[in-house]
Formats: C-alpha cells, sequence, structure tokens
C-alpha cells in the first residue's frame, strides 16, 4: 500500500478536521505530495492546529466545498480525492437543513462534477456514515441492511453516497464510499457534540466536570482514528472497491455508561450522570448500533487493531497535553 501513495498528489476535503488532518498525516509519512482543503467555519470541526508539525510538508487551501470554482481548481491532477467535508450535527441539520442540504448535497454534486470535467481518472473515497440506517431492525448491521435515516443530516449524507456510487456506476469516475461509526482519537471536536458526544465527555472530563449520559443504555462500537484511515488507504489503493460500500466498525460493543465509566477509570478519575434524553434529541436517537465489518475484512484486509481502552488512553493523553487548542 505504501507504493500507492509515494510521490502521490492527494486532495482532502475537510482536511484541517479531525479525520482528516490524521489521513494527512498518514499520507505525508508515505511520501504523498498532500493539499488540505477546508471552509474553517467554527461549527464544522476544522482546525489550523491539527496540522501543527507538518504545515510546511502541505498545502493548505482554506475554501469551501459550495465554491465550485476552487473545487476546479484543486481536483486538477491530483490521483486520489479523500472526501471527507461535511456538516456533520444531526441536531444543526434539524434546526437549519437548507445549510445541511448545501453542504452535504449538492457541494458534493459540484466535487463530482469538478472531477468528471477537470480529472475523470481521480480515486474518490467518500466518508459516509452508519447514520444512514437509522433505527437497526437487526443487529449487527451490515451493509445490506435498510436505508432509513431519522434526521436530515442522514437524508442528505445518504444523498452524497448514492451521487458517488452513480458517478462511478454512470460516468466511470472511480468511488468508493466508507460507512464511519463513532470515530475517535486526537484532534476531534471536543467544544461541544456537533462532531460525537464522546467529544464533549472527553472535555468534560478534562475539566473535572461530571460527563452527562443521556439514556446509558444504547449499545455502540468505536473506531479508533488510526484504524479508519487504515481503511481509508486500504479503500483508496485497490481498484476492486469502485462502486462498493464498506461498514467500519469497531473492535467491542459496550452501553454508553460503560463507556462513561471506562473513561473515567483511564483517566484516573472522574463522575458520570446517567439522564434522561432530551426531547429533541430522543426524537433522532437510533438506540442500540453495532457494525457488521466483515466485508471490509474479507475484501481489503481491513479490521481494527486497537482496543477502546487503548484508543480512549490515547485520546484523553493528546488532549490533556493540548486543551486550550481545542476550546
Amino acid at each position: 500500500m505504501k507504493d500507492a501513495f509515494a510521490t502521490a498528489k492527494v486532495l482532502i476535503t475537510g482536511g484541517l478536521g479531525f479525520i482528516g488532518s490524521n489521513l494527512a498525516r498518514r499520507l505525508v509519512e508515505l511520501g504523498a505530495d498532500v493539499t488540505v482543503m477546508d471552509s474553517l467555519i467554527p461549527d464544522y470541526g476544522g482546525n489550523l492546529y491539527n496540522v501543527e508539525g507538518i504545515r510546511d510538508r502541505i498545502q493548505i487551501n482554506v475554501s469551501d466545498v459550495r465554491d465550485s470554482h476552487s473545487l476546479r481548481h484543486l481536483v486538477q491532477n491530483k490521483n486520489y480525492l479523500f472526501n471527507l467535508a461535511g456538516q456533520t450535527s444531526h441536531l444543526d441539520s434539524m434546526i437549519n437543513p437548507m445549510a445541511d442540504l448545501e453542504i452535504n448535497c449538492q457541494s458534493q454534486l459540484s466535487i463530482l462534477e469538478a472531477c468528471r470535467a477537470g480529472n475523470p481518472k481521480i480515486k474518490i473515497v467518500f466518508a459516509s456514515t452508519r447514520q444512514i440506517y437509522g433505527r437497526p431492525t437487526r443487529l449487527p448491521v451490515d451493509e445490506t441492511h435498510p436505508l432509513s435515516p431519522v434526521d436530515v443530516n442522514g437524508i442528505n449524507k445518504m444523498a452524497g453516497e448514492q451521487y458517488h456510487l452513480l458517478y462511478n456506476n454512470v460516468h466511470g469516475l472511480a468511488a468508493t464510499a466508507l460507512r464511519l461509526t463513532n470515530t475517535i482519537g486526537p484532534r476531534m471536536r471536543i467544544k461541544d457534540a456537533r462532531q460525537t458526544f464522546l467529544g464533549l465527555w472527553v472535555r468534560q472530563l478534562l475539566e473535572g466536570k461530571p460527563i452527562s449520559v443521556w439514556g446509558g443504555k444504547q449499545l455502540r462500537d468505536f473506531t479508533d482514528v488510526e484504524d479508519a484511515v487504515d481503511a481509508f488507504l486500504m479503500a483508496a489503493a485497490s481498484p476492486a472497491t469502485n462502486g462498493q460500500v464498506y461498514n467500519l466498525g469497531g473492535s467491542e460493543v459496550i452501553d454508553l455508561a460503560g463507556v462513561a465509566k471506562l473513561m473515567t477509570e483511564v483517566n484516573g478519575g472522574g463522575t458520570y450522570d446517567v439522564r434522561e434524553f432530551p426531547a429533541d434529541r430522543r426524537a433522532i436517537d437510533i438506540g442500540d448500533y453495532y457494525a457488521d465489518f466483515s466485508k471490509i475484512r474479507t475484501e481489503l484486509g481491513w479490521e481494527p487493531k486497537q482496543s477502546l481502552r487503548e484508543t480512549l488512553t490515547v485520546t484523553l493523553g493528546y488532549f490533556r497535553e493540548t486543551l486550550p487548542h481545542y476550546l
């Protein structure tokens, strides 16, 4: 896989965000020529500190994926596009659905059209989400599970994924989609719960406040960000992934109260409160979810390497040292 990215020209949309910046770091290590594109809109997770230490080894373009002129320029001559730009807050999507539509739907079409017109040989890996399944009717959830999102964000992400598959199948634009689930690790957004509830839990713990657990019995799996980066690189490097979707998952299944307990143990202290769901959150909660990722394991050899305890240890250690840069 290393040979696939040495000297390759790579564009990462959302590249100053959580997963994008970790991906950029790995690609730099592999010898790729990396350009990151990010709007740095405060609510969406981009943070220049995420590329601290590699800023002089990448190109940074501060622009919005809604800017089709920038896109047409940026996709030219690239071998790979990792498409991670998006609005991730489920609650925000219900409050401001038109902005979510623009970023997660309209912009995805702009990206694909820019590639079709200016670089039809590019390989695209799209960051999709387990949210498109909605409330599971069976567990674990595999890729054949019905898609039935419970919020505007899920509907728009589902459309974004389908656009990528359509352009693969009809226009021959090589694209694959990874359905992510609760990715966690260094550089994730911890200011609030817009990206993941676990980010806010990290902040609460490190500030000496009780973790607020809503519900507590919901089952989840979690993906270490380095494991997610592995999956993006494997999907990009293999032509067999074109037109395919793959679930990512975690090494264990645990309820949310159990996650909070484990976090306090790893942190060497802290407390958590189990609370009733607020009505606006309950309406879009999906209940239990954990993934069947046997497809990507069978076809690409991917599987989680990190235990949840290891991931939480690394994550809390990172933010303990860098907290002011993320508040």
